[in-house]
């Protein structure tokens, strides 16, 4: 995903080392995100490959999107994360754009508030996605029943329908 170079200065010059940001998954609801350095970009992505398959974790989908909004952090990057309604795409910065195509989401809305800095946003990403749970996993950790539709985006859809129109419509429907 982003490959950094960094110099150190010794005797005869310059010396580089690289270090690769690496996102994998298998666009079915598993992700990981490694990080890998060396003398070399291959080995670099190499060792940050075998990091990020090492840390890979499971994804809550529903209906293509995340099961409910979230903002999650990491150090001085925050990440706001909406599920949205199927044929939106994905509507994020490269970084969370990668984590989420690698996971499998095909519709959210993100925004990046606080540090730009590509690691930090997707370990931020990382901890959202981590800490996200389905209806199902809510009702069984609780033991109780949700109501089918609250808190997902078909609610919203709802509502709008019923409102119906400005002020003058909804004034000419109170006055018959």
């Amino acid at each position: 995903m982003r490959i950094n170079r960094s110099a150190a200065v010794v005797k005869g010059g310059r010396r580089f080392s690289f270090s690769a940001l690496v996102v994998v998954g298998d666009g079915k609801g598993k992700v990981g995100i490694g990080y890998g350095k060396a003398n070399g970009v291959p080995n670099a992505v190499e060792k940050g490959v075998k990091d990020a398959k090492k840390s890979m974790f499971r994804v809550s989908i529903v209906d293509g999107s995340i099961p409910h909004p979230l903002i999650a952090r990491f150090q001085a990057a925050t990440v706001v994360m909406e599920p949205a309604s199927p044929g939106t795409g994905i509507i994020a910065g490269a970084s969370v754009r990668a984590v989420c195509e690698a996971a499998g989401i095909k519709n959210i809305l993100t925004k990046c508030h606080g540090s730009g800095n590509p690691i930090n946003v997707v370990k931020a990403v990382e901890n959202g996605l981590r800490g996200m749970r389905t209806r199902k996993e809510v009702e069984s950790l609780r033991g109780v029943k949700l109501d089918s539709e609250a808190g997902s985006w078909k609610i919203k859809q709802k509502k709008k329908l019923k409102k119906g129109g400005g002020r003058k419509k909804q004034a000419a429907a109170k006055a018959e």
